[in-house]
């Protein structure tokens, strides 16, 4: 029989406990699609919906998380699949400790999401695909990524310079060209509600 070289885990308060003390469920929601898509704007109005409602989360977006845990990393393959798999860990932590948690990259590939969903465990995960058209992401463009990257100033742009898979089976989709900023938001928050 193997030695538990980690006999903390067996001391510490369990899931359970955290999610009996919320009084609800740690859910992974996570928004996939291009930049510009919306993810982050529908994120936002996510969470301030379920704090109206009494329901702890926490979002984590591409801005906060390079700026800090994973400053380090640049946007090479493998850098972005570390990116991702930081994220799946961090991640994971939040869920576990009862929380509604409100993933938003781009997560090119789904490679990287299966990844994303293999740290965190499926019955915790929701994919949502943000599917706004490239045409009005790049119309949005808040932060000129696109320019840039069509002035061959960005490398491996996802959309311009570097695919985008979209995924084959999301729990929801979302475009946000169609949908108002409210009419998301109420889609996102059912399904979250539906999975508590």
């Amino acid at each position: 029989m193997a030695e538990n070289i980690y006999p903390i885990y067996d001391q510490m308060m369990s899931r359970e406990d955290k999610e009996q003390l919320l009084g609800q469920r740690g859910l992974m929601v996570w928004f996939t699609g291009l930049s510009g898509s919306g993810k982050s704007t529908v994120a936002m109005s996510v969470e301030r919906e379920l704090h109206k409602r009494g329901i702890l989360c926490r979002i984590l977006d591409g801005d906060n998380i390079r700026s800090g845990i994973n400053n380090n990393l640049g946007f090479s393959q493998e850098d972005r699949r570390e990116n991702i798999r930081r994220i799946a860990e961090v991640g994971k932590l939040f869920v576990h400790t009862g929380i509604v948690t409100l993933a938003c990259f781009v997560s090119p590939t789904e490679d990287i999401r299966e990844m994303a969903r293999g740290i965190i465990g499926s019955e915790d995960f929701k994919e949502v695909f943000v599917s706004t058209p490239l045409e009005e992401c790049e119309r949005r463009d808040v932060k000129g990524l696109y320019a840039r990257a069509r002035r061959g100033e960005v490398k491996d742009f996802t959309g311009i310079s570097a695919p985008f898979e979209a995924p084959a089976h999301p729990a929801l989709s979302i475009d946000t060209s169609r949908l108002s900023l409210e009419e998301s938001t109420m889609a996102v928050v059912e399904m979250i509600l539906r999975a508590m």
